[in-house]
């Protein structure tokens, strides 16, 4: 494949000789690169080639236009608009492993605009649509076509020697605002024109150094990367310089266990030292920001325009990368795989910690150790020799030459998250810190959502948005996981045992402590007491044996919270700060290791004897039968976090602002059942600063309906204006017919089907159910997957069929499997399910399949492919409503009542929320079925409340356009057998 000069992404195809005209005053802008963009097209036709990949023209016009396309209710009306419109104006070329079907290059054509136009994009594809190509092809094609410009418009300023005026890329290039107006404007400031020139002139030449600099370090990095990419002596010389680093560092280890043997330790035990906190100063009094941690400095280097992709699983993430393999982007990308150090760790003594926090933490702490080892001078290491017997440890894989090579060697190939752990083992190097440091070079960097959307985990790991592309895939539950990232909840047992931990620790080395950490060491006790009280328990009791004497649920403003817990005078920003900057938690953490689990004569520690005695009486059903004495290097694992580090997420959450979030005190019986959660009720504010930040971000998942959701709670919350939202929603690739979604309204005996919660326990409801289900397996080959609102129902219906008998007339067509509750069952069913099915299929006995019965919301209503024979027909038994007598749901219901506008004639905006909850439960359910363009399947909707048009609204729309609603069983019945008949011949 033919690349473009000096980049690494395919050349862009010359089109049609007319330019687009230019955007509309609201998009100008955020769109960079219109001005100028006849420059590019003549140099795009200067290089034009003749390659012999598959390819096709989308005509390229005013992203103004785009807005005009973004009715989700006539989604083939609008493809028959961009086709015919398409044509008028100059053309992109989207390379393509094959040729792409209609609504794929509509797509494309629509993600690019997005992308250009700098808009915020929902995009809904459904499953089996190619949506994960269409995405990769459309945005690599967008930043192909973007870093080809903007290489245009450096080399002409660099040869100029002026920057040009008006252009769109001139945020890209870092262009001085002086140097983007007219040369004949006034100085906003009014000062002498001489001064406006000089300081012009001097920004010029600042920039001219910059993009030289720019062009010389990424000269280098090509240059660097082609060198690894085709010279396997690089790769055999990193390898002999790894085996020497190694057996450096084992004689040097041995040098220091002999040299540390036979000292004594003073003042404090061997390794105490660390445990003891340093001397405190917070940011005001330093007068400078302080920098922890900052590792990455080493090797930092200047962020390039990129795309950050990102989708809730590591599976899902896998499948995305493995399809930029196969695209024809993947020889050349530069992409970087994120994960947690959970996931890339490749040191076995910190991997078997187990607890995300433990392995977190101590990472920091051997990176710190590191650090600290580096700057000890030659005065202090006498001194620091005497006092420690033990060396902390540093970690073997953070090594500055080891760590470049691994970052080269991520750049060059795409790789997913298991071939990068691989590359870190044999390259002895950490993925986690290799991937990060390789981040400011790549074109694509693919992230879990929570490294995303949490903003203190997308600073640590080297993540700036700031002019990027977020694209956000299988964002159907977003709303969702912005609100549980953000939501805390701590146990009363834990904050008894914060509480002991930290009066034991003060009293261990209170007289070793500086006055500040001791002030705010107080500070957090009282906070623990008080938390304990409002809960009405005592902080000097037991929480087990604690008996509170108001049980349930009560909700609270954060304000009135803290009035009530009586902190309103505590400074909890300063608090927080503390917490974060002394690492309390993780001195407190080591403390509890090293004496709450060794039995230690009371002789030698008489305090922290009953320590450990109530640190053990703490923990549930820990009074049996008394702790064993751990060995010295036995494995502990998984090991719990420090409780304070609970209790430092929930005083975040209390700094968060007062109409933004709740408090709910939950009672429940005894103190250690009982706990303060932390409710986020407007995920738009931490939303915000991704939009804000970002040059575009799109959103896009199979099932998006309904929208209304991300319009108003996410994006106009966030201060996203209407006018640059845009929506696009295509058809399903299958043919017409190969789909049979059916509403049916009452049972074979007439009995109507309302399955609210009031009735749905009804024998009649039940006994309706069974029989229908009995029908259906009649008629359905293969598989059929039963829905359920909840594993409580599935439970009560299943215990009522084994009584009426159903359950054995079920299972004379098809053999029933259910859903487990345990996540680690899941598979072991499904693979008896599908071996089920397959020898069914072959046998051709009475038994025609099998059938599943599932849970909406469950392990299987998500992330699970009923392809072909396993899912044939798809039922959904009744509604699944959320528990509308939740308090959280009850509250947010209220903020949205009280903070989104309502029309003239529309329902509550709480009310909307509840239908909305429940529909993109249906929608993601019911969308296991069809999986690609040959598979057929019918759906089945069993409940009368799906006939209302405004409920059927809220279904996808290929699943809508195709809906039937039937009032009587027959009819519906007779419709499920006339269509697999006709398609028994395509099995």
């Amino acid at each position: 494949m033919e690349t473009e000069p000096g980049t690494s992404l395919p050349r862009k195809r010359s089109g049609a000789t007319r330019g687009p005209a230019p955007p509309s005053p609201g998009v100008r802008m955020r769109n960079a690169g219109w001005v100028g963009e006849r420059a590019a097209r003549r140099a795009a036709l200067e290089d034009a080639d003749t390659g012999e990949e598959p390819e096709f023209q989308v005509q390229r016009r005013p992203p103004g236009l785009l807005a005009g396309l973004a009715s989700a209710e006539q989604p083939s009306r609008r493809g028959r608009i961009m086709a015919d419109e398409t044509q008028e104006a100059g053309g992109i070329h989207f390379p393509f492993p094959f040729t792409p079907y209609a609504i794929q290059k509509d797509f494309m054509a629509a993600l690019y605009q997005v992308l250009e136009a700098g808009k915020i994009g929902i995009f809904e594809s459904p499953t089996g649509t190619g949506k994960s190509l269409s995405l990769i092809c459309g945005a690599l094609s967008w930043l192909r076509d973007f870093e080809q410009k903007k290489r245009q418009e450096e080399e002409r300023l660099l040869g100029a020697g002026a920057p040009a005026s008006h252009n769109g890329l001139a945020p890209a290039l870092g262009l001085p605002s002086s140097c983007q107006g007219s040369p004949g404007t006034p100085g906003a400031t009014g000062e002498p024109d001489w001064i406006t020139q000089f300081v012009q002139k001097k920004e010029e030449r600042d920039l001219v150094d910059r993009l030289k600099e720019e062009q010389v370090r990424r000269k280098k990095r090509e240059e660097r990367l082609q060198q690894i990419r085709h010279n396997a002596k690089l790769r055999f010389a990193a390898k002999r310089m790894r085996q020497e680093d190694e057996e450096t560092e084992r004689l040097l280890r041995l040098s220091s266990e002999m040299l540390a043997t036979g000292t004594e330790p003073e003042q404090v035990a061997s390794g105490e030292e660390e445990l003891v906190l340093a001397e405190y100063e917070s940011d005001e009094e330093k007068g400078v920001p302080s920098g922890v941690d900052m590792d990455e400095d080493d090797l930092d280097e200047e962020h390039v325009t990129k795309i950050y992709y990102c989708s809730r699983t590591h599976s899902q993430l896998a499948q995305f990368v493995h399809e930029v393999q196969k695209s024809p982007f993947g020889q050349d990308t530069r992409l970087v795989s994120l994960g947690s150090r959970q996931n890339l760790c490749v040191n076995g003594d910190v991997r078997k910690l187990g607890s995300v926090q433990l392995i977190n933490d101590r990472c920091v702490e051997m990176q710190r150790s590191k650090h600290e080892r580096k700057s000890i001078t030659e005065e202090e290491e006498p001194t620091r020799r005497r006092r420690r017997q033990e060396p902390r440890a540093t970690c073997p894989f953070y090594s500055y030459e080891r760590l470049q090579l691994l970052r080269d060697e991520v750049l060059v190939g795409v790789k997913d998250v298991e071939q990068l752990v691989a590359l870190g083992e044999e390259a002895q190097a950490c993925p986690y810190y290799g991937g990060r440091f390789a981040i400011p070079a790549a074109q694509l960097v693919v992230l879990p959502y929570q490294m995303l959307l949490h903003a203190p985990t997308r600073q640590a790991a080297g993540i700036r948005l700031q002019g990027q592309v977020v694209v956000i895939d299988e964002a159907h539950n977003l709303i969702d996981t912005i609100t549980n990232i953000h939501s805390v909840e701590v146990r009363g047992s834990q904050l008894c045992q914060a509480h002991s931990q930290l009066l034991q620790y003060t009293e261990r080395y209170g007289k070793r402590l500086k006055a500040k950490n001791l002030m705010y060491i107080k500070q957090l006790l009282y906070l623990l007491e008080k938390f304990v009280a409002v809960l009405g328990g005592n902080i000097k009791q037991n929480p087990n044996t604690q008996s509170l004497s108001q049980a349930g649920t009560e909700l609270k403003t954060i304000n009135d919270f803290l009035f009530q817990s009586k902190i309103d005078n505590i400074n909890l920003f300063k608090v927080r700060r503390y917490c974060e900057k002394s690492k309390i938690s993780r001195k407190l953490l080591g403390f509890t290791e090293r004496y709450g689990a060794v039995l230690v004569p009371s002789m030698e520690q008489p305090k922290l004897s009953g320590f450990q005695d109530f640190l053990q009486s703490l923990q549930p059903g820990a009074m049996a039968a008394p702790a064993a004495p751990v060995e010295v290097g036995e494995d502990r694992s998984p090991r719990p976090a420090s409780p304070l580090m609970h209790v430092e997420g929930f005083l975040e959450a209390l700094t968060t602002a007062n109409q933004d979030g709740r408090v709910i005190l939950s009672r429940q019986g005894s103190l250690s059942q009982s706990s303060l959660k932390f409710l986020l009720l407007n995920p738009a504010v931490h939303f915000a600063q991704v939009v804000k930040e970002c040059r575009a971000v799109v959103i896009a998942g199979g099932t998006m309906q309904p929208v209304s959701d991300f319009r108003e709670q996410l994006l106009a919350g966030a201060g996203v204006e209407a006018e640059r939202v845009v929506e696009f929603s295509c058809g399903h690739v299958i043919p017409p017919d190969h789909i049979l979604p059916l509403i049916i309204c009452s049972g074979p005996s007439n009995q109507m089907l309302d399955f609210t919660y009031q009735k749905r326990g009804l024998p009649q409801m039940m006994d309706e159910t069974g029989r229908i289900l009995c029908n259906l397996c009649n008629v359905v080959p293969g598989g059929v997957v039963c829905f359920f609102p909840s594993y409580e129902y599935q439970h009560q219906v299943c215990t009522h069929w084994e009584k009426s008998g159903l359950l054995a007339r079920l299972t004379i067509r098809k053999k029933i499997f259910q859903e487990p509750r345990k996540a680690n069952r899941v598979e072991q069913v499904l693979l008896e399910y599908s071996r089920c099915i397959k020898h069914c299929g072959q046998a051709q006995g009475t038994e025609t399949g099998a059938l599943l019965l599932s849970v909406v919301g469950g392990k299987m209503s998500e992330g699970i492919n009923f392809s072909d024979d396993l899912g044939r027909c798809v039922v959904m038994v009744g509604m699944p409503y959320p528990n509308i007598m939740s308090p959280e749901l009850q509250e947010k219901m209220a903020y949205l009542d009280q903070t989104l506008p309502r029309g003239p004639g529309q329902a509550r905006p709480g009310k909307v929320l509840v239908e909305n909850l429940c529909m993109k439960a249906v929608n993601q359910s019911i969308g296991r079925a069809i999986r690609h363009q040959k598979d057929f399947a019918s759906i089945v909707l069993l409940d009368q409340r799906y006939a209302s048009p405004a409920i059927q609204a809220k279904l996808p729309a290929w699943i809508r356009d195709r809906v039937e609603v039937k009032a009587t069983f027959g009819p519906a019945f007779a419709a499920l057998r006339k269509f697999h008949r006709e398609k028994a011949g395509l099995c």
